[in-house]
């Protein structure tokens, strides 16, 4: 089994017909196919922020549904469920771009949307294990002694990463440097925090290289451990992305 993970794509539909082009695969049928029959699997943050979330959401719900590509939610995924659900969020940090886009289609489009991406988001499953290519693909992460569990603590860890309940100057949410801990023999392979360069430490893979904030797209590949990038159309925004000591 070869597999191609994509990072964060947030709606950047054009980047992610770069990249599918870039790896090899072909556009048919309204969906892409690697004609070698490596498996895209998205790691979450399908929506919110970039251009095409409505487009990115009909795209993987296909590819997913015909077995062409495997998806794990991340966290905006999870905000947008509960949206569908009729919830009470707020519509911010990206979602009101993904709401602007879905009120501007009719009802019965609207009505389409709604169904493709819930039924994405239950039949995923919180993180994918692969033992074919020895790795765990997850949003944002994942420690050893989680894989197998599904609580809420691990749910929590896999959504938003190891959050400690605080916020920097800029207001975003500090998290813990899991990966510089992590000392499994399973790959982890996770986006969720937007980085210039993909960041690879003791074995795992953060490939969310910030497509919506203007930098780049990337995929892993697996088994060659190789990392295919495209260029974004997005303007960059680099207080956005984070660097580590």
């Amino acid at each position: 089994m070869k597999i191609d993970v994509i990072g964060d794509v947030h709606g950047c539909m054009d980047e992610l017909h770069d990249l599918f082009s870039k790896l090899g695969y072909q556009y048919k049928n309204e969906v892409f196919i690697h004609p070698a029959g490596r498996i895209p699997v998205f790691v979450g943050d399908l929506t919110d922020r970039g251009p095409n979330s409505i487009a990115v959401i009909r795209l993987v719900y296909q590819m997913v549904t015909e077995n062409l590509a495997k998806y794990v939610p991340g966290n905006h995924c999870n905000k947008l469920y509960r949206f569908f659900l009729g919830r009470n969020v707020q519509q911010t940090h990206g979602l009101e771009t993904t709401v602007a886009e879905f009120q501007a289609l009719d009802k019965k489009e609207q009505q389409r949307i709604r169904y493709k991406f819930t039924k994405l988001y239950e039949n995923a499953p919180l993180y994918l294990e692969i033992p074919e290519v020895n790795a765990v693909v997850c949003h944002a992460g994942i420690k050893e002694e989680f894989i197998g569990r599904t609580d809420k603590k691990v749910k929590t860890f896999v959504l938003y990463g190891d959050i400690t309940g605080g916020f920097d100057e800029k207001g975003m949410p500090i998290r813990r440097d899991w990966a510089k801990h992590y000392k499994g023999k399973k790959w982890i392979i996770y986006g969720h925090t937007p980085v210039l360069e993909p960041r690879i430490v003791n074995h795992t893979a953060n490939i969310d290289t910030g497509c919506v904030f203007g930098n780049k797209l990337t995929a892993y590949r697996l088994p060659e451990h190789k990392t295919v990038s495209v260029p974004s159309k997005q303007p960059l925004n680099e207080e956005k992305f984070r660097t580590f000591d």
